[in-house]
């Protein structure tokens, strides 16, 4: 903070560490999920349309130039027959392709991530909310996330084992052994303590300082080299000038071995084995307690190596408690199909009591391992053993990007949480990146999603949204697909029937607006239904079209072109709405049915359940924009007039019109019925 210094630069820009991590920042990543299936789905609809486009036109001139002879007519007939027969086609693969859902998709992820904020879920990228939905394996961080990430000093125990239960006890019943671990807590640490407060070090240093903290004197010694900690070498050293020792605090498995003496309660030096303190690590590690070794010797420290001959200080037992919402939330994953792995640097047995309090280790999970037995293992060794995996122990930032990587090799849909600097390359890895709201800016850049609250509660509801949103797409998808094949089907069968053009281009653009715009608005205000947890996740590559809505989509659709069909040949309801006296009463009529069939099969897309008004008032967005068509479609049947092909109706015809579309409902339910017999009612 003052004088002069010399400072070796022994590398720049990307040679660098945090250049390094810049540079992998910077690549690809896989595409989402749901940019897979979409790509998938893209590809089916746009031959499907353009099939469904020239059957409409070569149905078109077929009626025109071969059943109504046009072909005698000359030159000019034709042509313009042939430019009639490609208006049709044109309208109907307009209609046929929906254009509509790229916009849908923006309109349902933008709206549910307002709705995220109030569950402390900040979005960062769109696509990140339905990979949440997708994921089925996360790998999770401990401190902050699955505990408070409040560590405090519970206990302490000298070499001979004597416990002290925190700095008070210890300060009045063995000042000599404190004033040594207040002078370990004090200088061998990345923190400052001052009147201010603490500030800086790692989660460790800042509660050691805490628990010291209410016996500072202010004063200070001057230090001649300091040796960080480091997670690769677990230990951290630094030498008091003026007493000519070196502080050394660390792993207790690697401290302890290098002990050959401890300082006792009464400030005497008595020879120690490393076994003397087995039970009590065996039994602190089992409970949950962080253990850390604290020495002090006089010989030279180096960041490579660690004398033997030691002084053992005291060892410290940190806690950590679980956040009260952890156990529920991992249940609430598991529910969901989600696998969590915990990774920590804390000792193995430490990580073991900690995770099968929440819920991680169970009889189908129980591997436990370390960054040792991590690294020992091949990549194709590390896959076969991810589905046994609960707990990497002593992990090393390096360690979650390989897990990352071999996770993704294996087919699964990744998450990952973090924190830290060196974190950012894994959450920028993985399928979906989870940073945590207390944690770094670059950290944060590199998440898709950011956890404002660092609970584990936050990232089950940001899962649950993810599904819905995956709902609401494949619900918006089957009734656009619904209304496409209806309308492809009447425009090929109305030429076949003796009808020029049963729904006119017009009438062919409402309808267009009322599936694309209106329709992708209505379903982007899905509820979360909690029942989604309890759905297995879905596959990478599942296509969005599955065997659920393929059969709603071949029932109703054909259903509803049946219907259209036989209104516009069935001889009494020609009679009915009076087709010989005026055949643009008769039209406006099955305007109105075509639209009122579409509105109904909405209700029947929402929801797979028999009651189709199910959760329905909490999706008032849905009957808002519903209400609001019927009612534009009534203003277009009594005032749309040659620009719609329309004319007013008498209230019974379109009663009539309204009932005879109301029928796609019991009929959709007696699908529903069926598959409810058959064992597969839900849509998974």
């Amino acid at each position: 903070t003052s004088g002069e210094g010399v400072l070796e630069v022994t590398a720049v820009g990307s040679k660098t560490v945090y250049g390094s991590m810049a540079g992998q920042l910077q690549e690809d990543t896989r595409e989402s999920p749901l940019h897979v299936r979409l790509d998938a789905l893209a590809g089916s609809i746009s031959k499907l349309g353009m099939a469904a486009a020239i059957l409409v036109a070569a149905s078109d001139l077929f009626l025109c130039l071969i059943v109504q002879n046009g072909i005698q007519q000359g030159l000019a007939s034709i042509l313009q027959h042939i430019l009639h027969a490609v208006t049709l086609a044109v309208t109907v693969l307009v209609v046929a392709v929906p254009e509509g859902l790229p916009m849908m998709i923006t309109v349902v992820l933008s709206s549910n991530m307002l709705r995220m904020m109030r569950d402390h879920v900040l979005v960062r990228r769109l696509t990140g909310i339905e990979t949440a939905g997708s994921m089925n394996l996360l790998f999770t961080d401990k401190t902050g996330t699955l505990t408070c990430g409040q560590m405090t000093a519970e206990a302490i125990f000298s070499g001979d084992g004597t416990r002290f239960d925190g700095m008070q006890t210890l300060h009045h019943r063995a000042p000599v052994l404190f004033a040594q671990i207040y002078a370990d807590c004090r200088y061998n640490t990345g923190g400052t303590l001052s009147a201010n407060g603490i500030a800086g070090g790692n989660a460790t240093d800042r509660a050691l300082l805490h628990a010291i903290a209410p016996f500072d004197t202010g004063q200070t010694q001057a230090l001649s080299q300091r040796i960080p900690f480091d997670s690769s070498r677990k230990y951290a050293a630094v030498r008091l000038t003026t007493q000519m020792r070196t502080l050394v605090r660390g792993a207790p498995e690697l401290l302890l071995p290098r002990c050959t003496q401890y300082l006792a309660p009464d400030g005497t030096v008595h020879a120690f084995a490393s076994s003397a303190l087995s039970h009590i690590l065996a039994e602190q590690s089992a409970s949950g307690g962080r253990l850390l070794a604290m020495a002090v010797t006089d010989q030279a420290v180096s960041e490579t190596q660690l004398p033997h001959g030691m002084i053992l200080t005291a060892l410290l037992v940190l806690r950590d408690p679980l956040r009260r919402e952890t156990s529920q939330a991992i249940h609430q994953l598991a529910q969901a199909g989600i696998r969590t792995v915990m990774l920590t640097g804390d000792h193995p047995d430490t990580a073991r009591a900690i995770a099968k309090r929440c819920g991680i280790v169970s009889d189908a999970h129980p591997l436990v391992i370390d960054s040792r037995q991590l690294h020992s293992w091949s990549k194709q060794e590390l896959i076969q053993q991810l589905p046994q995996l609960a707990v990497v122990a002593r992990a090393l930032p390096a360690d979650k990007v390989r897990l990352i990587q071999a996770a993704q090799a294996a087919g699964l849909v990744a998450g990952m949480t973090g924190d830290g600097v060196n974190d950012a390359p894994a959450l920028k890895l993985a399928d979906i990146g989870f940073a945590m709201g207390s944690g770094t800016a670059v950290a944060k850049e590199a998440g898709d999603i950011v956890i404002t609250d660092d609970n584990p509660a936050s990232i089950a509801h940001a899962v649950l949204y993810g599904r819905t949103i995956f709902k609401s797409i494949r619900k918006f998808l089957v009734f656009q697909l619904t209304m496409n094949i209806c309308a492809v089907g009447v425009s090929i069968a109305g030429p076949l029937i003796g009808i020029d053009t049963p729904v006119t281009v017009m009438q062919m653009l409402w309808i267009n607006l009322i599936m694309d715009t209106l329709a992708g608005l209505a379903f982007s205000g899905e509820p979360p239904l909690q029942e989604y947890m309890r759905e297995p996740p879905k596959r990478r590559e599942e296509p969005v079209l599955n065997q659920y809505m393929k059969s709603q989509l071949l029932w109703t659709g054909s259903y509803t072109i049946a219907l259209c069909i036989v209104f516009l040949r069935a001889a009494p309801l020609r009679r009915f709405f009076g087709y010989a006296a005026d055949p643009i009463r008769f039209l406006t009529a099955f305007f109105a049915l075509f639209i009122f069939c579409g509105i109904f099969n909405a209700y029947n897309a929402r929801t797979h359940r028999l009651n189709i008004l199910a959760h329905i008032w909490r999706d008032p967005l849905f009957l808002g924009i519903m209400t609001a068509v019927s009612v534009v479609q009534l203003g277009l049947i009594y005032y749309g007039g040659a620009l719609f092909r329309t004319t007013p109706l008498p209230v019974y015809e379109l009663c009539v019109a309204a009932g005879l579309a109301l029928t796609v409902i019991p009929v959709d339910l007696l699908r529903k019925l069926w598959l409810r017999a058959a064992g597969r009612e839900r849509n998974f």
